[in-house]
């Protein structure tokens, strides 16, 4: 089955971070923690940013008061398999291989960290390949 596809770009990634990191929040609050010197234009980038992702069902929009208030419909850990495995289909045919090499070997791990990873490996059930 395939997983739902969801587009969120850069800037639409900044709002989403805000309210994954608050819970929920009203326009003005996302403006000001994007943009903290921010200017009415951009309140009403934020307003529109925030209207798309409501279309997209990225983000639910409380209508009860008279300020609205927005709250992430997607984790953070969905956006983040999602973009993954279109960058695995994009740049790796879908193979996932190559993508993990690369990340594991951009940088050094601490004992801790290869020890976590160890242990992820252990809880993932391995494939079951179909039978000839």
């Amino acid at each position: 089955m395939q997983s739902k596809q969801y587009h969120v770009t850069d800037t639409e990634l900044l709002v989403l971070q805000v309210l994954w990191d608050r819970g929920q929040a009203t326009t003005r609050e996302v403006c000001d923690a994007i943009y903290p010197e921010g200017s009415t234009s951009q309140y009403y980038t934020v307003q529109k940013l925030l209207e798309r992702l409501e279309k997209r069902n990225c983000v639910i929009r409380d209508r009860r008061q008279r300020v609205h208030v927005f709250s992430a419909a997607i984790d953070r850990e969905t956006l983040i398999q999602e973009r993954l495995r279109g960058l695995s289909d994009t740049l790796c045919g879908g193979a996932v291989i190559p993508m993990l090499t690369g990340l594991i070997q951009m940088r050094r791990w601490t004992a801790s960290e290869q020890k976590q990873l160890k242990e992820l490996l252990k809880e993932v059930p391995p494939k079951k390949l179909p039978k000839d």
